[in-house]
Order: C-alpha cells, then structure tokens, then sequence
C-alpha cells in the first residue's frame, strides 16, 4: 500500500519554483531589494513614534525655567521598557550590534524573528520618555533580522544568510541616515563582512533602496543642515589632528566607563534594583543637564547652525543654567564627562538603545569645545567651531566603533560636509590610531573578542571562529572499561574500526586511552588474554579538550601536544567522543570554500 503524499505549502512549492527558474545570485539582488525597503520603512516607522512621544511629553516645556518632570519621565520609560521585554519578549535584545556580530560568528546568520520588531517598540519607549541612548543600534537589528528571517524563510544557504544579515544593517544606516555610502562602509567595518563582487552589489542596492525611500518619505535635505561659513585652511592641520588625538581619548573614556558601568549594572540580580539606580542615575543628569534627554540631535542641530554665543547659549535653555552666558563651556563640558552615565543608566536599568546617537552628540560637543576653547588662546588663531564639531562628530564616532571610514561618510552625508572631507579623514584617523594603542576592539565587538567569539578580516581565524567544536566530534569509538581482560579487549577490537579506545568507568568518565599501536606485539599472545586488564594497558591522553573549547583553542591544544587525536570530555570528565586533525582540515577546508566562493 502506497504511504500518502504529502501536500506542499504555497511556499514549498514557490521555493522550487524559484530554485527552477531563477538562479541565486538573482534571487539575492530581490531579496535585498525587499530588505532594503522594510529597513527604511521600521526606521520610518520608529523616529515617528521617537518624535510623537517626546512631543507630547516634553512640547509645553517653558525653556527658561528648569522642569521637575525631567526626574519622572525617564524612570517611565525605562519602567515601560523593562516590563514590554519581560512579559512580551522574554529575551535580551540589549547591545544590538554586538548580537548581529555574534550571530554572523556563532549562529550561522541567524537572529531570532522577534528582533524584527521588539527592538524598534522597546527604544522608541525607551528613547522617547528620555533614555539618552540611540535609536541607531535598535534599528540596525531589526534590519539584520528582517534580512536574516527573509533569508531563512527561503531556505537560504548559511552564506546567502550572512550577506542579508549585513544588507539589513546597511539598509538601516543608509534608511536611517539618509546615507547610502556609509551603509555599505559600516557593514563592512564594523559588522565585518568581506567584501567581494557576490556581496557588493546586494548591499549597494539595499543601501541604496532604503536611502530613497527616506528621501521619498522624509524629504532630500539632510539630517542634519550644515552651511560651510568658511572654508578649511592647510593651516589648521595640527590642530586637526590634535583634534583626533582628543576625540580618540574621549572614545576610550567613553568606552571603558561604559564597559565598567554596565558590568556594575549586570551585578544587580534584581531587575528593581537595576531600574532604581538607573532611574535615579539618569533623571538626576537629564533634570541638571537637559541636552542629556533622547538622542541629543537639537543638540547637534544648535551647535552645528550657531555662529554666535547668542545662538549657542540656546544649549543651556530648561535648565538652572539657562541665562548664565559664561558657564557654556563648563556646561558643555559636564556633559562630556556625564553623558557616558547617562546612557549606561539607560541601558542598564533596563531600557533599550545603543551608542550611534551617543557618539555622534558627544563628537559635536567635543569638537565645539575644543575650537571654543582654543579660541581663548591667542597664539592658535581662529578655529571655526562649527567646523570642527562636525569634525568631531566623526572623530568620536570612529574612536567608539573603530570604524574611521564610516565616521567620515557617515558624517559628510549626515550633514552634506563634503567640503571638509579632508580634515574629516584627518580626524577620523587621529582618533582611531589613538584608540587602538589602548582599546584593540570597539566598544561593539570586545564582549565577543574575550570569548573568542568575534569574527574578523582575518580569513584563518575567521573560519576558525565560524566553525564549532560540537560539528567536529566524532563519536564512533568503541568504549571500554578498565577492569576486562585483554581476551575481552581483543574482541571488542574485532568489531571496531578504530585504533584508539577510550577507557570510561561506570561513570561515563574518561580514565585513559588504549592504543591499537601499544598492545600489537602482544595481542596475538593467548596466553596473556586474562594476565593483563585493560587498566593495565591504557595510557594517558597527550591532552583532553572541552567541549567548551573554541576552534582556536582546539588548534592550540593539537599543537602543544603534537597529536593527531585528542579526547573531548565534559566539564566534569565525561567522555564525549575524539577531535581529529583530519576532520578539522575537513571542515575548515569546506567553510574556506564557502567564504570565498565568487
């Protein structure tokens, strides 16, 4: 009797269709066509609601006069967030890049199917009651995920995965900035996917598409308006580059205060704990430092368009500053120094946001400050402070994300700064050679780099981090214990196809090993079958691995002991089965021909 035949889905059925007519690489340039818009349209759809609950919360503020809902209105948010990720989310969606980045590494380019829109509701809440983070982050993961559940949805092969994973986060910086070209350099700096001509042009036309559909729904005017007033003079150089040097040690402040704030944060095991601190940590700051509130972009805006200390004094307004003219500097640079709280409080005490907008804000005021404060020194002549808070906001921006190509396109389209791509490229440079010589990762990736976990340009240790321990375990030995004879061993041998037999007690832990090798001479001897036992013929492993262990580990560990076959065994020494060298060539030569295929 025939079994039945199982009927196909609409989407089994589309798939082999697809598989029959249109070949891959075509199948690609669609899908990140599609990715590209839904990038555009969730970054549409999350600074619209950014903006409507900030201008309802905040629209009837008196700026001459310091608001006491500033102490309120955070801990809301973060409340809100807090409990929309425990009752509906039930996961962690902080640290956004940093989770693209692990599921390129670790997950095969996979990101679960919540993160398309558990990010996008958690910083709007976030961010539009307060929190002094960015929107960026959250948005850059909810584009990967849309390009990786798109993927996964058309049963896409692990590499195909990965480039939609990076077309999603290009379609996000382009949608959300208006900025097609930084798209593409942020997915490969920061998100580190390689670049070749299968990868190229799917990212340029998800770019691209979500670039115009933010120009079509928002308008062609940058993000931010900058009018050059003057034009950069050779002169400045030094300055420029003293402006890198700056900017790349306030990145590391940066990075390294918030690295500590956040683990002191994570040490809280109770989430009201966490909410409490932060809360109070950040409506306290944003109550003293009004700038402090949401993303900063008015902020950025003002300093940016100002041309005098009447325009700029504007910075100090709803605050107990507001009217004191002579503390600006001062003001600004408490909210250098404090804006790292700020947002760690944010993130910590359970609200969702990542570091874009933190480091475009500090960049702007850093730069300012610098200029400004020169100025008062006679012998640097005149520095245009305009000028070089744009210059800063790249220089902070490639500081915090190692990424000195994406801070200057970044900014230039940002703001339409083309004029000053030169200084731009300077300072971006500065800033990342100083951040490298004490910090070798970005604030992004160092979480994984500790573990291992982090995938880089480096091909070798790329595919050495691609691939896992667990896929190249092989578990077909035959087991023995260590009191039978050596009768009894010689015919578990008969049956086996190995030469090494691990020896386990009852158990399951490894004791030792027999080696076929070892015992040759005298197996044949039958006289010695029931003279020996198997504990006295087994033998120590040159090394034991843990299941634990990544690939470099792994490869270390053949290296040390000079085998060919090492153990792998549990934390508590149960034996779980061999890693060879063969079935490591094996499989990092398949994963090599996988990254690199044209």
């Amino acid at each position: 009797m025939e079994e039945p035949v199982m009927k196909k889905t609409r989407m089994e059925r589309f798939i082999l269709w697809r598989e029959q007519h249109i070949k891959e690489r075509h199948f690609v340039l669609i899908l990140s066509f599609i990715v590209g818009i839904g990038c555009a349209v969730a970054g549409l759809v999350l600074k619209t609601l950014i903006a409507w609950i900030q201008s309802l919360l905040t629209g009837s503020f008196i700026s001459s006069e310091a608001n006491f809902l500033y102490l309120v209105y955070p801990v809301i948010g973060i409340a809100l967030t807090g409990l929309f990720i425990r009752k509906f989310v039930k996961d962690d969606i902080s640290h956004g890049v940093t989770k693209i980045l692990y599921a390129i590494s670790r997950r095969e380019g996979h990101i679960k199917r919540h993160n398309t829109w558990s990010s996008l509701i958690a910083s709007s809440i976030t961010i539009g009651f307060g929190g002094s983070v960015g929107a960026e982050a959250p948005i850059v993961l909810t584009g990967s995920a849309i390009g990786s559940n798109l993927g996964s949805m058309f049963k896409m092969p692990q590499s195909t995965l990965m480039l939609l994973v990076g077309c999603g986060a290009a379609g996000a910086v382009a949608g959300i900035f208006k900025a097609p070209i930084a798209g593409v350099v942020f997915t490969i700096e920061v998100i580190m996917l390689d670049l070749t001509m299968n990868s190229l042009l799917p990212l340029l036309i998800a770019s691209v598409t979500a670039a115009t559909v933010a120009y079509l729904t928002t308008g062609q005017n940058a993000m931010f308006e900058f009018h050059l007033d003057e034009h950069f003079q050779l002169s400045r150089i030094p300055y420029v580059i003293l402006l890198g040097i700056f900017c790349g040690l306030v990145s590391l402040y940066f990075t390294r205060a918030m690295n500590a704030t956040e683990n002191l944060f994570a040490k809280l095991n109770k989430n009201w704990r966490k909410l409490l601190i932060g809360g109070v940590i950040l409506s306290i700051l944003i109550f003293l430092f009004p700038p402090l509130y949401g993303e900063g972009y008015d902020t950025i805006t003002l300093l940016l368009n100002g041309t005098s200390n009447q325009d700029w004094d504007a910075v100090m307004n709803n605050s107990f500053f507001y009217g004191h003219n002579n503390w600006l500097i001062m003001f600004l640079i408490l909210i250098l120094l404090t804006k790292v709280f700020a947002s760690s409080a944010t993130n910590g005490g359970g609200g969702c946001g990542g570091v874009f907008a933190p480091s475009l804000f500090l960049g702007c005021i850093a730069g300012f400050v610098f200029a400004h404060y020169s100025n008062s020194i006679e012998f640097t002549g005149y520095l245009p402070e305009k000028n070089f808070a744009l210059m800063g906001m790249a220089g902070i921006m490639s500081g915090v994300m190692h990424a000195p190509l994406t801070g200057v396109f970044l900014i230039a389209e940002l703001t339409g700064g083309y004029d000053l791509f030169l200084p731009l490229l300077i300072v971006s440079v500065s800033a990342y050679l100083t951040i490298i010589v004490f910090e070798p990762h970005s604030i992004y990736s160092m979480r994984l780099a500790k573990k291992g976990e982090l995938l880089t340009h480096h091909k070798d240790k790329a595919i050495l981090t691609l691939m896992k321990t667990e896929n190249v375990v092989e578990k077909d030995f035959m087991t023995v214990r260590p009191e039978i004879d050596m009768g009894d061993m010689i015919r578990v041998i008969s049956t086996s196809k190995r030469n090494i037999f691990p020896v386990v007690d009852a158990e399951g832990k490894l004791l030792g090993i027999v080696l076929l090798d070892n015992i040759r001479n005298i197996m044949f001897r039958q006289e010695l079958y029931h003279r020996f036992t198997v504990e006295k013929l087994m033998t120590s492993p040159p090394g034991r691995l843990l299941l634990s262990d990544n690939m470099e580990q792994v490869m270390k560990k053949f290296d040390e002991t000079n085998a060919w076959n090492l153990p792998v065994v549990t934390e508590d020494g149960k034996y779980i089965g061999f890693v060879s060298k063969s079935k490591v060539f094996n499989s990092y030569r398949g994963m090599l021909l996988n990254l690199t295929a044209e």
